[in-house]
């Protein structure tokens, strides 16, 4: 099972979610996201297998988001609109965005991590 690990080597986040990963022998794949983001349909596909609301998958504390008053826009668009607007910029998208295909982490949570990758 390969772990695709979508993260911002500057984001204490993900170097946190990293850490934790590494400290528990799980192998991933780094994904620079905003080098190489993932594209509307993979966006779409980790939406639905992980359950959350789509709006749970844009980074709501980061200045693009903020720059492009998301906040208010964001209840308007149709789901095609957010996952294309995500796809278009990593920095729209919260991190780190962990999958292994079936399984979905958005950002980092040691409990949820513990669950879900171990």
């Amino acid at each position: 099972m390969t772990i695709s690990f979508y993260h911002y080597p500057k984001c204490g986040t993900c170097r946190k979610a990293k850490k934790w990963l590494d400290e528990h022998g799980i192998a991933v794949k780094d994904i620079h996201i905003v080098d190489h983001p993932p594209t509307k349909d993979e966006l779409e596909t980790m939406w639905k297998k992980s359950g959350l609301e789509l709006k749970k998958f844009f980074n709501t504390s980061g200045q693009k988001y903020r720059e492009l008053g998301l906040k208010d826009k964001l209840a308007g668009m149709s789901e095609d609109e957010a996952l294309e607007l995500l796809a278009s910029d990593g920095m729209l998208i919260k991190r780190p965005l962990t999958t292994d295909g079936e399984n979905v982490t958005v950002g980092f949570k040691e409990e949820q991590f513990e669950q879900v990758w171990q």
